[in-house]
């Protein structure tokens, strides 16, 4: 996959409504992308798939949605205050910035030139005031990550769920990260969503629970559809660990612009509920009451990126084979869009019967409309923007109750009755 193929990403991201600049009109903020209407569907879609399978299917686990502002002493114990630093170089000539540890040759990205300033730690969170005074007291910070709201709240939601360890608890919500140079899309941005869950579990168990949640985040990719030949699990070397971290693998994919980190799962061990113990006094202790022992739980972490992931599908979907018919082969259940239904032409009654299939389908899942063009070309502009389904309602209908379902990956057409669609799509999609 080469590099412009990003460039024809972004075109189609635009030119369909997948994605935006933010502030675009006023010259863009680098870093910041706003979603329209078939990006926050897909977006959607998106998270709706990995809730299901991490939260709503599964007996042990429970979802949360916390504060994005926290009592910033949350960041002092977790250690972002005083280790969220990225090494910074700043060119003399022309007044970029980059991450150090980014840069690949002596030679400035901009301008070329050799002049650099010495490294420094810049620190990513961002630094707000809460009330209306503002002074030491009152700075607090956009959350880099979702996992402390969960950390925090292990006694709250162990109460209340009254769920017995081994648990997990999930988020999927919004996280702010003052990125040096923010690059390629919205791989790497400044406002961003994390879909996170953390398992705990006795610090015995901890070993196999790390082994399977690898496993089972590695799995979950492709089972969506994601090329199995462009991903890949890599291990985290002993001098690349997180501060906090046992152990950690990433899952990577290959990107335009080279394999890259989509998703994280960390072996935390103690070290979040132990730090919280300490800066906030308070006991995070788990007792299991049928072995009548108290222990401080062990955490395995799977942290992954929703724009990330939404890049992944994208790009693994993107198909110009054929410059003329761009078709994205998104999984059914990540597609923005279901079915697009046609009356084959406006009169005779067609569009009538078409819509009150659409009718029927929408209160099930997305689906468009449309009754301009030929067949041909709206079956085209549904496979650029994803769409697995084409539904085509033509004389036949009002004959023989039938209607011609077109399938976006292979072309193919068949003929069903009009009285089996939905349950048709519902076992489809």
């Amino acid at each position: 996959m080469s590099k412009n193929i990003m460039d024809s990403l972004t075109s189609l991201c635009k030119r369909r409504g997948f994605i935006f600049q933010s502030s675009e009109i006023y010259g863009g903020l680098n870093g910041c992308w706003d979603y329209g209407p078939l990006g926050a569907l897909m977006k959607k879609n998106l998270k709706e798939a990995w809730w299901s399978e991490n939260i709503t299917e599964r007996d042990d686990t429970v979802g949360m949605d916390c504060s994005i502002i926290m009592h910033p002493n949350v960041w002092v114990a977790s250690g972002h205050v005083g280790n969220f630093n990225d090494p910074m170089v700043e060119c003399r000539s022309c007044n970029a910035r980059f991450r150090a540890d980014h840069l690949t040759s002596e030679n400035c990205p901009t301008c070329g030139n050799q002049d650099f300033t010495d490294v420094k730690n810049f620190n990513l969170m961002f630094e707000t005031q809460v009330g209306a005074s503002q002074d030491a007291s009152s700075t607090a910070y956009l959350r880099p990550e979702t996992a402390q709201g969960i950390f925090v709240n292990f006694n709250n939601v162990v109460t209340t769920s009254r769920l017995k360890l081994p648990m997990g608890i999930g988020q999927i919500g919004k996280s702010f990260r003052n990125e040096i140079n923010p690059r390629n899309f919205v791989f790497r941005v400044r406002e961003f969503e994390q879909m996170e869950l953390e398992f705990f579990c006795h610090p015995d168990e901890a070993d196999k629970w790390f082994e399977y949640w690898v496993e089972k985040r590695f799995a979950w990719y492709k089972n969506y559809g994601i090329t199995s030949d462009k991903l890949r699990l890599r291990e985290h070397g002993g001098n690349e660990l997180a501060h906090y971290a046992k152990g950690c693998y990433d899952v990577e994919y290959e990107f335009p612009f080279g394999f890259q980190e989509l998703e994280g799962i960390a072996h935390r061990s103690d070290f979040d509920l132990t730090q919280h113990i300490n800066q906030s006094g308070k006991s995070l202790q788990y007792f299991d009451e049928e072995k009548k022992e108290r222990y401080t739980p062990f955490v395995i972490e799977s942290s992954a990126g929703v724009d990330r992931s939404f890049l992944t599908f994208l790009a693994d979907a993107f198909d110009d084979s054929d410059p003329k018919h761009v078709i994205l082969r998104l999984h059914p259940k990540i597609a923005p869009i279901k079915v697009g239904i046609f009356p084959l032409t406006k009169k005779d009654g067609l569009p009538e019967m078409a819509m009150e299939i659409k009718n029927q389908l929408s209160k099930y899942f997305e689906v468009t409309y449309e009754q301009t063009g030929s067949i041909g070309k709206r079956y085209y502009r549904q496979d650029e923007i994803g769409t697995p389904f084409c539904l085509t309602v033509d004389y036949d209908t009002k004959e023989k109750g039938t209607v011609t379902i077109r399938h976006r990956d292979s072309g193919e057409q068949e003929v069903i009755n009009k009285d089996q669609v939905l349950t048709y799509f519902l076992e489809k999609i």
